[in-house]
């Protein structure tokens, strides 16, 4: 099968997701719509002030973040794959009164139909391993971003996604670097575990070499890549809320959360 069918299988079962995440407790929509920012610490602090900034988010599902930002006072536009995803990011946009851009297509083809330079661009959680290859992701980045301008990523940490989570319990099974891909079939979604819906998907293994490599390669200067025991999200199995109400492994063997942030060098 070709990769450009795995895209496909994965847009359906995102535009199946969009529904069934918009009413559940994990999104807390509601909330959000009365002024809650979807967004957590690590990629608040990292962010900094963004008042005014030209910002892209990648893979924005359906906004919330990118709407948290647009509150933030940055001007943002948002891309994904899922054409619901972005219907509803529109839909709220328009609601809030809010002034972000959304945008539907593949991440790899951002440079296609996104011409505008940037100061940012951000991407978090569940974001890369989507990818069969990150070359052409990181050099989109760099093409959509500011000379000085940085990106910064927030995401799982590659060791998480070496699990079988459709297992009980998760059983270790994926290469840190596997380039096959890997088909998952399960009912449910992380937002809701109790969903009758089919989420089949096709995903790829990324070690952190090979994160830094593509972006290094792409003419971005890394400031940093930091590796973090505790999530904001209670999303694998036997995690237990810690004093500052992160999720952490008890016996915190591996980390769940890397970090980079990345400058375009200017030349």
């Amino acid at each position: 099968m070709k990769d450009s069918e795995k895209f496909e299988i994965n847009k359906q079962t995102w535009n199946n997701k969009v529904a069934v995440h918009a009413k559940s407790d994990f999104y807390d929509l509601a909330n959000f719509k009365n002024g809650s920012s979807s967004l957590k610490s690590y990629e608040i602090e990292a962010l900094g002030d963004i008042s005014k900034k030209n910002l892209l988010h990648l893979q924005c599902h359906f906004g919330q973040d990118t709407l948290s930002l647009s509150r933030m006072g940055a001007k943002c536009t948002g891309v994904d794959i899922s054409d619901e995803g972005i219907k509803l990011a529109k839909q709220l946009n328009l609601e809030l009164n809010l002034n972000a851009k959304f945008v539907c297509c593949n991440v790899l083809d951002t440079s296609d139909v996104v011409s505008e330079k940037f100061d940012i661009v951000f991407t978090s959680y569940g974001t890369i391993g989507w990818l069969p290859e990150l070359k052409p992701w990181a050099k989109m980045i760099s093409e959509r971003l500011k000379p000085d301008g940085f990106f910064y990523i927030v995401d799982f940490h590659p060791i998480t996604w070496m699990f079988d989570y459709t297992v009980v319990p998760p059983k270790l099974k994926y290469g840190y670097q596997q380039k096959k891909a890997i088909y998952e079939e399960y009912e449910g979604t992380y937002a809701d575990e109790n969903s009758k819906m089919v989420s089949k998907e096709y995903g790829w293994n990324h070690g952190l070499g090979e994160i830094i490599s593509s972006l290094t390669n792409a003419g971005l200067y890394i400031e940093y890549l930091n590796e973090h025991d505790a999530s904001p999200y209670d999303i694998f199995p036997g995690l237990t809320k810690n004093t500052e109400g992160m999720y952490e492994l008890t016996n915190k063997l591996y980390p769940l959360i890397f970090e980079v942030k990345a400058k375009k060098i200017n030349v």
